[in-house]
C-alpha cells in the first residue's frame, strides 16, 4: 500500500462552482439543525434551573432535541462540502419535518407561526434537493431507463 491514501468516490468533491440552490439547501437545513439544538438547551436549562413539572423530563428532552440536532447539521455541512451521502439525511430529515410543522400549525396559537416556517423550510429544501443541479453537483448520476 503506498504512503499516500486514496480518497473513496463518496468523499471526492465534484468539479465545478457549488450551485446556489445546494447552498440555500445547506443554510436552510443548518437552519433547522440550529434551531432544534438552541430548543435542546433551552429544555436543559429550564430543566436544571426552572421550575417545570418534570425536571426528568425536560432533562431528557433536551439531550433527544441536541441529538436529532446533530443529523441536519451533519447533513448541512455534507452539502456545503458537496458530499453524496448527505443527500440521504438531508431528505429523510426534512420528510420527518412536514408531519412536524402540520402538527404545530395544527394546534394554533403561538406555534402556528413556527409550523409554517418549518413547513415551507422542509419543502424547500425537499425541492431543492431533487433537483437535477444539486444532484449533479453531488455526483449522482440519473439512472438511464
Amino acid at each position: 500500500m503506498s504512503s499516500k491514501q486514496t480518497q473513496s468516490s463518496d468523499d471526492a468533491t465534484p468539479a465545478g462552482p457549488r450551485p446556489v440552490r445546494l447552498a440555500v439547501a445547506s443554510a436552510l437545513a443548518a437552519l433547522e439543525g440550529v434551531a432544534l439544538a438552541a430548543f435542546g438547551v433551552y429544555l436543559l436549562v429550564m430543566g436544571l434551573l426552572g421550575n417545570p413539572d418534570s425536571p426528568a423530563q425536560a432533562e431528557t428532552g433536551g439531550v433527544t432535541l441536541l441529538a436529532l440536532a446533530a443529523l441536519p447539521l451533519a447533513a448541512a455541512r455534507g452539502l456545503l462540502l458537496r458530499r453524496r451521502w448527505s443527500r440521504g439525511p438531508a431528505l429523510i430529515t426534512q420528510i420527518m419535518a412536514v408531519p412536524v410543522a402540520w402538527t404545530l400549525v395544527s394546534t394554533g396559537g403561538a406555534l402556528m407561526a413556527a409550523g409554517v416556517a418549518l413547513g415551507a423550510a422542509a419543502l424547500a429544501v425537499l425541492v431543492l434537493l431533487v433537483n437535477p443541479t444539486a444532484t449533479e453537483a453531488l455526483g449522482i448520476a440519473p439512472r438511464d431507463a
